[in-house]
């Protein structure tokens, strides 16, 4: 698959898959006999996954550590499964913050609306 087509399936720019190539967030994708990228299966499955995780927040550079510790081998299999478990646990502490925000936007719009409701009212007993 081209870069264009790659693009369009990712909506992300040829741009930003170039860069996260450069960068090592995904690993070197091959090039055709002309020089053109051209994503395998396994490209695709690496930049969706680095979507996903950039999706959620995830830092570059644990993600850059990630596929580097990935090309290093089997041997690395514990690091990158301590790199992840880190970060899991990193995303759980952030949901359950966003969690607390969410409830307290909830209570906070809950006590305009009672407000707003309650002006509504006396309004419309001073127009009786």
């Amino acid at each position: 698959m081209l870069i264009a087509e790659a693009s369009e399936k990712f909506d992300l720019s040829q741009d930003t898959l170039r860069y996260y190539e450069r960068i090592g967030l995904i690993p070197r994708v091959n090039r055709n006999k002309s020089g053109i990228r051209d994503y395998t299966e396994e490209d695709c499955k690496w930049v969706e996954f680095i979507k996903c995780m950039r999706g959620v927040g995830l830092p570059v550079e644990v993600l850059i550590e990630y596929v580097a510790l990935f090309q290093q081998g089997d041997e690395t299999k514990e690091a990158r499964k301590e790199l992840l478990v880190e970060q899991l646990e990193q995303l759980r502490t952030r949901m359950e913050d966003m969690k607390n925000v969410l409830l307290r936007l909830d209570d906070k719009i809950n006590r305009y609306e009672q407000t707003i409701a309650a002006r509504e009212k006396t309004l419309n007993r001073s127009l009786d």
